[in-house]
């Protein structure tokens, strides 16, 4: 959820310290011909005997084909404790490369270029607040991040450099002196706000519509953001309206917010202002992959009245970025005999670097996320003078704090962190600006000009910011057995806020919001709001057993796909800024279809509706493409147009129509947009430039059809323009040949090392990145393979795992991985599950112990001793 901010334009300062390093490499692998070695020298014993000293029994560690660990152990604290063996093994660089992210201390590792990016995140503050919670947990839950600490530095103990993973022996040539610390648990906290932030809801779009002010009227911001379209399109809770199913409807724009007049003459610093707040947060390292509008999932759940089983079946993608290695570790969770001191016997998908299973089942339930995306972050403009800031007619003072930033090859950075009422400081911007900003908020405000004294700044106000329990309820929701113990673990579940969907072995089916969602005094958090009053404040958080959920409801099944959960009479504010639903309705009408047809559902058709690639923007925008009179079309746009005949409107790799209709869609949305709003508000697809443009459809005469700089005198001219735009670019990229051209030939997937991969040296992105692969899919579809259409058709984001349970047959369960379980580049299983992913297709899911043991390549003895 949140704006479809630009992707591939975003800030990537790390790429300027990885050149160098990059470069040195290079020579390094290619010049003295250490490359294999070096490569292969931190690969891991995955069999045998290995000595793990401080468990208390023996564990077992099964590998299968695609190096997926099953662990074994005797206790809580042993099984813990061998995970974090066993990730460190995998994947030490991913989890320490990520920490300091989390910390703010990216310049001990790559210099100087991360001082920015290491100062905005301690402003946040998101390894203080780990460190708090750590402080907090319960001393069970405590134990269990211990012992993971301890597995990873017993790996640590053992292994330095090159030996844990090669992208040490990049480090190493501009960094020598660096060796990695010893793990601690507040090490795993943190990456808990990592996923927060990318998953932070509607931020961006504050600062979007408050940057779309500055030039638009307010009705025309509301367009640009429409509302759910309740009537058309499901909501969790509620399902499909009566009438509405399989409809393609466009969403309904909101109400305008009332703002006053803009300042003469300031719209240009107000959007300097906006724009150097949005290019601060875009510069974050995104460690779950971009944060915008696409970031989102799929769930279901259809209960045992639809299947062929007669028990339920779960079904689970999440949408992120497509990282190498994958986000997702895959890991099952064993003790010998599951008893209240060891209540694990579970498998799923977890994080490097964290203790348990995010997602997966256990011997008793299932359970999937998608991303709720509530609005728990808000804006305020504070009026600073000197050292205190106004608040209720009264100057409090701002709170500091100082902090120092190790720099690797250079002297140390101090910084001052300021904070108010509401949270940290975190724009830099000068006071002169903002007096016009003060206007365009909801109440209009009568303030002095700014002065060298007096100037105004933002502030921050995050759920995330304050100690939460999420850490708690992961291992919570890992031992749950039932509907009420599995509530009571999501009640633990803090932030990020998610839909969870649930099955269990009894046949049961439910749903579940949990998360801190803030009840504001005034406003809808759709726009920064004055601080220097208390009347937009935060009321405390909706009450836990007032969220969204639902338990065997009469349709017998459930659709999560970041839409609506309820409907607009629920008497709190989740968000304004849904994703709307274009995913949640076909899948909802997939099922319901399959219902009507009585055809008893399995897990190989809930893989195949994953799979779908149906678009709704195509069988809308297309018929009204087809109608245009053909006055001035060239050879070369009809050729292309005549792809449109018969086309079933989905984005299959080998479709040329599909290829056509996105180089069309692309050259709509940069013709409409692009040339009329500042670059960082341009619509770059998905669910809100869909719901957008198929509203100006039934407005042929609107002002955005008409601009003068393209030639463009309204709808049709605008449509015949990029139709023949379209044609001219389809040859260009794939020959003259339309009937020869292919979706998948342009929409390609490099999946990127997080750190190293885009460095802009090819030899290093070779050892690093793996691809282009050639992909189905596309944004608000299903089958959601999501790419920015200001920038061209490569995929940004992806279904980042795949995972079908059958509640009836543990071991007749899915699952899939983007790329593989390994961080070692060239390792067997670094990339292997991606060819599998690439083509829609799957993996078995063993949960057995004797299918576990019987499917295992590798068997690791992990033995207790000094």
């Amino acid at each position: 959820m949140g704006t479809d901010a630009p992707r591939s334009r975003r800030h990537r300062r790390i790429r300027a310290a990885l050149a160098v390093l990059a470069v040195a490499l290079s020579l390094a692998l290619v010049g003295t011909g250490l490359g294999v070695w070096t490569v292969v020298r931190s690969f891991p014993a995955l069999s045998g005997q290995a000595t793990l000293p401080g468990l208390s029994a023996d564990v077992t560690v099964y590998r299968d084909q695609a190096g997926i660990p099953q662990i074994l152990a005797r206790s809580a604290g042993d099984l813990f404790m061998a995970e974090g063996y066993v990730h460190a093994q995998d994947r030490f660089w991913e989890m320490d490369f990520r920490r300091h992210v989390t910390s703010g201390r990216l310049s001990e590792l790559f210099g100087k270029s991360q001082v920015g990016t290491d100062t905005f995140i301690r402003t946040l503050g998101w390894r203080a607040v780990a460190e708090q919670e750590v402080a907090l947990l319960d001393p069970v839950t405590l134990g269990y991040y211990q012992s993971y600490a301890d597995g990873v530095n017993a790996y640590l103990a053992g292994h330095r450099g090159a030996d844990l993973s090669v992208e040490y022996a990049v480090l190493a040539l501009q960094n020598p002196g660096y060796t990695p610390e010893p793990w601690t648990p507040a090490d795993s906290v943190a990456w808990l706000k990592a996923m927060a932030w990318d998953l932070r809801s509607n931020l961006d779009d504050e600062i979007d519509r408050a940057m779309l002010a500055g030039s638009l009227s307010p009705t025309e911001v509301a367009r640009l953001h429409p509302d759910y379209p309740y009537t058309a399109h499901p909501t969790i809770v509620g399902g499909m309206p009566a009438g509405a199913a399989g409809a393609v409807a466009a969403s309904v724009t909101p109400p305008p917010v009332p703002v006053a007049p803009v300042t003469a003459g300031a719209e240009e610093a107000l959007a300097s202002s906006l724009s150097r707040l949005h290019d601060t947060l875009t510069a974050v390292p995104e460690l779950l992959g971009p944060a915008g509008g696409e970031i989102g999932s799929n769930s279901w759940v259809v209960s045992g009245a639809h299947t062929a089983t007669g028990k339920p079946i779960l079904a689970n993608d999440p949408h992120l970025g497509a990282v190498m290695p994958s986000v997702w570790y895959q890991v099952g969770l064993r003790c010998e005999s599951v008893t209240a001191d060891c209540p694990f016997d579970l498998a799923g998908y977890g994080f490097s670097g964290l203790p348990g299973i995010i997602i997966g089942h256990n011997a008793r339930i299932a359970w999937g996320f998608t991303n709720l995306g509530p609005d728990v972050a808000d804006l305020y403009l504070e009026k600073v003078t000197g050292d205190s800031y106004e608040y209720d007619g009264a100057a409090k003072p701002i709170q500091v704090r100082t902090e120092k930033i190790r720099v690797a090859g250079g002297p140390a950075v101090k910084i001052r962190i300021r904070s108010t009422e509401h949270g940290p400081i975190v724009s830099d911007l000068e006071g002169s600006a903002f007096p016009s900003i003060a206007a365009d908020y909801p109440e209009a405000v009568d303030l002095p000009p700014a002065t060298a004294e007096t100037g105004y700044q933002l502030s921050l106000q995050w759920t995330a910011l304050t100690p939460g329990r999420t850490a708690a309820a992961i291992f919570a929701l890992g031992a749950a057995t039932d509907w009420a113990s599995f509530r009571q673990a999501a009640s633990l579940f803090d932030v990020p806020s998610q839909n969870l969907v649930y099955a269990d072995v009894d046949g049961n089916i439910g749903y579940q919001a949990p998360g801190l969602i803030p009840i504001r005094r005034a406003g809808d958090g759709t726009v920064p709001v004055p601080g220097w009053t208390s009347q937009y404040g935060w009321d405390g958080y909706i009450p836990f057993d007032a969220l969204p959920q639902t338990l065997n409801p009469a349709s017998g099944f459930i659709v999560t796909a970041n839409n609506a959960p309820v409907g607009a009479d629920y008497p709190y504010l989740i968000t304004r800024d849904w994703d709307l639903g274009y995913r949640a309705t076909e899948i909802t009408a997939r099922l319901q279809a399959l219902i009507d047809h009585g055809t008893p559902m399995t897990p190989a058709m809930m893989s195949e509706i994953q799979a779908d690639t149906f678009s709704p923007l195509a069988a809308r925008l297309v018929p009204v493409l087809q109608a245009l009179k053909p006055t001035g079309q060239t050879e070369q746009t009809r050729a292309a147009l005549a792809l449109f005949d018969g086309w079933d409107y989905r984005l299959e790799g080998d479709s040329a129509a599909a290829a056509y209709f996105n180089i069309v869609w692309r050259n709509l949305l940069v013709d409409l947009f692009n040339t009329k709003l500042p670059e960082s508000t341009w619509l770059t697809g998905g669910d809100r430039a869909y719901a957008v443009v198929i509203a100006l459809l039934d407005e042929p005469d609107s002002p955005w059809w008409k601009n003068a700089r393209v030639g463009s005198a309204g709808r049709d001219s605008m449509l015949q323009r990029v139709l023949k735009q379209a044609a001219v670019e389809g040859e260009r990229l794939m020959g003259p040949d339309a009937t020869t051209w292919r979706w998948g030939s342009i929409h390609t997937l490099e999946v990127t090392n997080a750190s190293f991969g885009k460095s802009g040296v090819a030899p290093l992105e070779w050892l690093f990145n793996r691809g282009p692969y050639e992909l189905a899919g596309g944004s608000s579809v299903i089958d959601a393979v999501g790419w920015d259409a200001t920038a061209g058709y490569t995929v940004d984001w992806v279904p980042s795992m795949r995972e079908v349970v059958s509640l009836a047959a543990w071991d007749d369960s899915t699952w899939l991985n983007l790329t593989g379980s390994s961080g070692h580049a060239f390792h067997p299983n670094y990339a292997d599950q991606t060819a599998l992913w690439q083509h829609q297709e799957t993996r078995p899911w063993l949960f057995s112990l004797a299918a576990v043991r019987a499917a295992a390549t590798d068997t690791l003895k992990l033995r207790a001793g000094r």
